[in-house]
């Protein structure tokens, strides 16, 4: 009935955070750069259902909500992927500032969304479910960092489709997630 599940680890954003904060850059963004570069590493992320068939593309993009602070509503904007993290941030920060319409239309099938929660510090999250069964667009969260024992934790969701991926590559997602923060 439910092809699609969610799997929420603890990450350690320490460094990550440090190194952002020194930078001056979107915390937000930042992540959404380095999660969709680890998930396109691995093929199975990449996996779609397209008009009944199975379809694997070269190159995934974003797209994440973002508060509009004047109004207390969510955009879902869509950023391109860029291969350097300056680039990527330059042009989320431009189609954030362009797009007036909170809602653009039906996502592309080619992007990984980000739906970040920081207000709130969770175990587990669970998501709306369209009730397609071939709805393979994965998706990632995160909540509010807390610090625990020295370190700022970062409460991390995965929700994919188990026809493509097994908890195995979220295993494998989660590893270099954390690889990457530590050395980011």
């Amino acid at each position: 009935m439910e092809p699609s599940y969610c799997v929420t680890v603890e990450l350690d954003v320490t460094h990550f955070l440090g190194r952002v904060r020194s930078l001056g850059c979107s915390f937000t963004f930042s992540m959404v750069h380095l999660v969709t570069s680890c998930a396109q590493e691995i093929e199975e992320f990449r996996y779609r259902f397209l008009d009944g068939r199975v379809v694997l593309y070269k190159k995934i993009n974003t797209a994440c909500t973002y508060l509009d602070e004047q109004s207390d509503l969510f955009k879902v904007v869509y950023v391109p992927m860029q291969d350097s993290l300056p680039d990527y941030l330059a042009e989320a920060a431009a189609r954030v500032k362009a797009q007036k319409e909170y809602f653009t239309g039906p996502l592309a099938n080619d992007v990984f969304q980000f739906s970040p929660m920081p207000w709130l510090s969770y175990t587990h999250i669970s998501h709306t479910i369209s009730g397609k069964k071939d709805a393979s667009t994965p998706l990632f969260d995160w909540g509010k960092y807390t610090v625990k024992d020295g370190k700022w934790l970062l409460p991390f969701s995965v929700q994919a489709h188990h026809s493509f991926v097994d908890g195995l590559h979220i295993a494998k997602l989660a590893d270099s997630i954390q690889k990457h923060l530590d050395a980011f």
